[in-house]
Order: structure tokens, then C-alpha cells, then sequence
């Protein structure tokens, strides 16, 4: 696995990741209704890189191709965290959070702060994240529940 900065080239491949990991991974904890407000197959990629260049975002490659990535802005807050569905449970979510936590702590930081979806609680639990309040947030009418995890260093 190599884990790099993220390029602008990279934003449509991460568009699409972020799609199907969501549509395949998260179709256990999620209807199909709350999948498809969630991830509606339709990114702004010039919001998106924009983010993605404003936070510090890795890229998780693996046969050259993107398998995952992650960003934080300057402040913790751990924005996004997708590993491509072919790709889940080999260690490249823990690989991009150590390494963003890494950098976030010598820049001085020292709280971390996530909104995992129920499919990822547990995922951050493991990494010593603590829930701190359940969260519904309303798309298009509809309702996803994820928790605000917060995790001290």
C-alpha cells in the first residue's frame, strides 16, 4: 500500500469510490432510500477538490489504483474516510487515520473529531474514539443517523 498526498487529478476516481463503497459497504446499516440521499451519484468535484485541497487528504493506493482516502481539516475534524469495497478490512482506513492524526499532532493539534456512520462506529471505536452524541441529520426528507466521535490526545 502506498499512501500519498491527494493530486487534483485524483477528485472523479474519489467521487466514484465514495459512491460505491457507500452504496455496497454501508447497505447493511442503511435502506436503499437513506444510501441514495447519501450518495446521490452526483458530486460537485470542484466543491470536492476544493475541500480536498484546503484539508490535508491522503490517497491510499494499491496496485495503482485509488483504494481509499481521507481528509482533515485544520482544526480535527476528520471530514471524509472511504475505502474502496474491494479493499475493506486489510488496514488502509487505520493507515489513513494514523497518518492524519500524525500530521494533525505536529501541527499542534490535539482532539480529533469524526461523524462516523453506524457502518464505521465501530471502526472508530478501535482507533479510540468515543461517541459523544447520536446525530440524525434530514436529506431530501429522509433520515440517516450517525454518531459525533470525538477522541482526545
Amino acid at each position: 500500500m502506498l499512501l500519498r498526498d491527494y493530486k487534483t487529478s485524483d477528485c472523479p476516481a474519489m467521487a466514484q469510490l465514495f459512491f460505491d463503497t457507500v452504496h455496497e459497504i454501508n447497505a447493511k446499516d442503511y435502506t436503499k432510500k437513506q444510501l441514495d440521499v447519501w450518495a446521490t451519484g452526483s458530486v460537485d468535484l470542484e466543491e470536492w477538490n476544493l475541500s480536498f485541497l484546503e484539508h490535508n487528504t491522503l490517497v491510499a493506493e494499491m496496485d495503482g489504483k485509488i483504494a481509499g482516502f481521507a481528509d482533515m481539516d485544520h482544526t480535527g475534524y476528520l471530514d471524509r474516510l472511504f475505502v474502496h469495497k474491494d479493499y475493506q478490512g486489510i488496514g488502509i482506513a487505520t493507515a489513513l487515520v494514523k497518518e492524519l492524526e500524525l500530521r494533525a499532532k505536529e501541527a499542534g493539534i490535539s482532539r480529533f473529531e469524526t461523524y462516523a456512520s453506524i457502518t464505521a462506529k465501530r471502526f472508530f471505536e478501535k482507533q479510540g474514539y468515543m461517541v459523544e452524541a447520536e446525530n440524525q441529520v434530514i436529506r431530501k426528507g429522509i433520515m440517516l443517523v450517525n454518531y459525533k466521535m470525538l477522541k482526545d490526545c
